[in-house]
């Protein structure tokens, strides 16, 4: 695989910042394709920064933010973070009580979400500088990579490494790549905020339809019972395209990996994104309401239906259920993970 550390193609704006105490440079890297897409992506929490669309009313961001890397960062500060497009983990959702079995011991997690654990707690990966590992021109990628240390919640050190690829198909592309020193959990995905009628839309006014038969039991803290309600006769039942409800925040169980997970439409804009993923599950999440101490992008004042995500997982609380799908990754063994966002413009 070619790599080129010039990269000739994310010439990007870059900026320097001091993230909290750390000294890391944090740089924005651009992607192109020869249809008018364009991705930016910074290494801070491997995040997708901006995500710009052609579409027959003009090139359009389709994914909610914050004007400046600078309120990402304040964000964490002020405990007030939706999570925009970054990458979450070290599990992303949410684990019941913060603790879970592994190899016969009890392990105690932070509880950063009441009395429960979310999107991996006080060492997340969301609010790090990730290292700019390089740009491979031949794919129009870039790679980054963090090292999350071993810690008193989560056993091993774990190097991850998230590939951006976007392609002449109009598809962007992440890629995850694990490994660990000890058996430890893991559970990655990106947690994006779409909108595809751009970010001062309402994602209420779209069309969703997903790849999925039932969804996961929800108790009244969020938290998953084990059981599993079918789509049928809900107001979730998104087996065939309709607008999209207010009020989701439900992980899908996948029927298979070979057709779309999902699929969102713009009518208004003429733009379909279809999901793609090598998991077993999407948790789909209605919102984007955002502090008021905090200034998004072109100062758009986003509500809790500005945006949708897909996130690609195993399912949440998995090490404490039996036959919900493994999240333990071994010493010895590689995490991988793949997941594709198709455009489809009319």
């Amino acid at each position: 695989m070619a790599t080129n550390n010039s990269q000739p193609n994310t010439e990007t704006k870059k900026e320097k910042f001091r993230v909290n105490k750390h000294s890391d440079e944090i740089s924005i890297y651009t992607l192109r394709n020869n249809n008018g897409m364009e991705a930016n992506i910074t290494n801070f929490g491997a995040t997708l920064f901006s995500l710009y669309v052609p579409t027959k009313k003009g090139k359009i961001d389709v994914v909610l933010g914050f004007n400046t890397i600078d309120e990402y960062i304040k964000a964490f500060e002020i405990g007030a973070s939706p999570y925009f497009n970054t990458i979450v983990g070290r599990f992303a959702g949410r684990i019941k009580n913060s603790q879970f079995s592994l190899n016969g011991k009890i392990i105690q997690l932070d509880q950063n979400h009441g009395k429960h654990h979310l999107h991996g707690g006080k060492y997340q990966l969301s609010n790090v500088a990730w290292n700019f590992e390089n740009y491979n021109e031949d794919e129009n990628a870039i790679t980054v990579s963090y090292l999350s240390k071993a810690n008193e919640y989560y056993p091993g050190d774990v190097n991850i490494e998230v590939t951006y690829t976007l392609t002449e198909n109009n598809e962007l592309n992440i890629k995850y790549k694990a490994t660990t020193t000890e058996d430890t959990l893991l559970n990655l995905t990106n947690h994006a905020y779409f909108n595809l009628d751009g970010i001062s839309g309402n994602t209420l006014n779209q069309k969703l339809q997903v790849n999925a038969e039932k969804f996961l039991e929800l108790d009244s803290e969020n938290i998953p019972t084990g059981n599993f309600i079918a789509m049928e006769n809900h107001a979730f039942d998104f087996r065939n395209s309709k607008n999209v409800v207010a009020g989701i925040d439900h992980c899908f169980v996948l029927k298979n990996n070979t057709e779309p997970a999902a699929i969102l439409e713009s009518v208004k804009n003429g733009v379909t994104m279809k999901v793609y993923t090598d998991q077993p599950a999407v948790q789909i999440y209605v919102g984007g309401k955002t502090s008021e101490e905090l200034q998004n992008k072109n100062l758009v004042e986003y509500h809790t239906e500005s945006g949708i995500c897909f996130e690609t997982q195993v399912f949440p609380d998995a090490p404490n259920h039996e036959d919900f799908p493994n999240a333990i990754l071994r010493k010895g063994e590689t995490y991988q993970q793949n997941t594709t966002f198709q455009f489809i413009i009319s």
